[in-house]
C-alpha cells in the first residue's frame, strides 16, 4: 500500500506536485517563466525530469544547466539568465538553502507501525505513553519507560531500567544498554550501541580485572547518534551528550565523556575517556581526541585532527599533533619549500659523485 503515493526510485514521495508560484511563496524568490509550472519530486541538474525541482548554486555546474530536464530550478540571481533549456526559474539569493528548506515537501515518510508488535518481548514494570510503537521482534527490559510516541525498531533493544522521552526513535538493529537515560525527539540510528561498558582494565598479576562501570549514558533532548556508533556509559561518572548534538556513523564516545550541547562529531571521529568537549565543538571526519582534555566551546577541528592537548575555545586547529590551523598550514608550506631546495642540492651531490 503506497496512501495514493507515485513511489519514486530517488526519494520523492510523489505527493501532490508543487507549483512555481507555491516555491516562490515558500522561498520569498522571482519567478522567471511560467508560474503554473509544477514538479513533484527533486533531483541534481544531470539526472532531472521535467517532473522535478532542481537547483543551481555554483558556475562548476553550469554545464549541467545547459543540458537539465528540470521543470523548474533554483538559481542565484547571477544566473538567472543563464543560457539553458529550463524555461521556470526561481531566483533566489542562496538556492542551496532554498532546497534545504524544500526537501521535507518532497521526502518520503517511513510509514509507522501500531502499537506492540505481538512478536515483540516486553518485560515486567515496562510504563509504555501514549501512541507508542514497538516493532517486530523488539525486546524491551523490565522496569523500562517509553514516552508518548516513542518509536522502537525491530529487533531494537531497551535494556533494564532505561528511560526514553516523548518523540523518541530508536530504528531498527540499535541496543539500548540497562539504565540509558535518553531525552525527547532523540534518534539512535541502526546497530548503534549506546550505555555499553567502557574499556576499562586493571592489570594485575593473577590476570585483567574488569573495572565495573556502575554510571549512567544521558542522551539529552534532541541528540542524534548515527548507524554502527558506539556511546559507552560512565565508569563512577555518566557519559552525557548535550541536547542537540548530532553524531555522525561509525563515532565512538568512550566512559565518562562529556559533550556539550549543540555539537557535530562526523563519522569515525573516537573520543578517549573522560575527555571534556564544550557547546557548539565541530570535529571533523576521523579526528581523534584524547583522553582527560578538554576542548573549548566552538572550536572546529579538521578531519583527522589528533588532539593529545587542551584546545581553547572558538579556535580551529588541525593536523598531528593538532595545532592552529593556520600554523599548521604555514608549517605544510615551509616543509613544501624545503623539497624544493633539497631536490637541487640532491642532483649536484649526484653530479659530485659520478665525477
Amino acid at each position: 500500500m503506497n496512501d495514493g503515493r507515485t513511489l519514486r526510485p530517488d526519494g520523492g514521495d510523489g505527493l501532490a506536485p508543487i507549483t512555481a508560484a507555491d516555491i516562490a511563496t515558500q522561498t520569498g524568490g522571482r519567478i522567471v517563466g511560467d508560474p503554473s509550472t509544477a514538479v513533484c519530486g527533486i533531483a541534481p541538474l544531470d539526472r532531472a525530469t521535467p517532473d522535478d525541482l532542481s537547483f543551481l548554486a555554483h558556475r562548476r555546474y553550469a554545464s549541467w544547466f545547459a543540458d537539465t530536464r528540470a521543470g523548474i530550478v533554483l538559481v542565484s540571481p547571477q544566473f538567472a539568465e543563464l543560457p539553458g533549456p529550463a524555461a521556470t526559474r526561481i531566483v533566489v539569493d542562496k538556492p542551496t538553502d532554498a532546497m534545504v528548506g524544500l526537501l521535507a515537501r518532497f521526502h518520503r515518510r517511513e510509514r509507522r507501525s501500531s502499537g506492540v508488535h505481538h512478536t515483540a518481548q516486553v518485560g515486567d514494570g515496562v510504563r509504555l505513553g501514549a501512541e507508542v510503537s514497538i516493532d517486530a521482534f523488539a525486546v524491551i527490559g523490565n522496569d523500562v519507560t517509553l514516552g508518548d510516541r516513542v518509536w522502537i525498531g525491530a529487533h531494537a533493544t531497551v535494556g533494564e531500567g532505561s528511560r526514553l522521552g516523548a518523540d523518541t526513535r530508536v530504528h531498527a538493529g540499535a541496543t539500548l544498554y540497562p539504565r540509558v537515560d535518553a531525552g525527547e525527539r532523540v534518534v539512535v540510528h541502526a546497530g548503534a550501541r549506546v550505555g555499553r561498558e567502557g574499556f576499562g582494565f586493571v592489570p594485575r598479576n593473577d590476570g585483567v580485572l574488569r573495572i565495573p562501570h556502575v554510571g549512567r549514558c544521558v542522551l539529552e533532548h534532541d541528540v542524534e547518534i548515527g548507524a554502527n556508533s558506539c556511546i559507552d556509559r560512565g565508569s563512577i561518572d555518566d557519559t552525557v551528550i548535550g541536547a542537540g548534538t548530532k553524531i555522525d556513523n561509525l563515532v565512538h564516545v568512550a566512559h565518562n565523556v562529556r559533550i556539550g550541547r549543540g555539537c557535530f562529531l562526523a563519522a569515525q571521529v573516537g573520543i578517549a575517556g573522560s575527555a571534556r568537549i564544550g557547546d557548539g565543538v565541530q570535529l571533523g571526519g576521523q579526528a581523534g581526541v584524547n583522553g582527560h582534555i578538554t576542548i573549548g566551546a566552538r572550536a572546529i577541528l579538521t578531519g583527522q585532527t589528533g588532539v593529545i592537548g587542551d584546545v581553547p575555545p572558538a579556535e580551529m586547529w588541525s593536523g598531528y599533533p593538532a595545532r592552529p590551523h593556520r600554523e599548521q598550514m604555514r608549517s605544510a608550506a615551509a616543509l613544501s619549500r624545503i623539497a624544493r631546495l633539497v631536490r637541487p642540492l640532491e642532483r649536484m651531490l649526484g653530479r659530485e659523485e659520478r665525477a
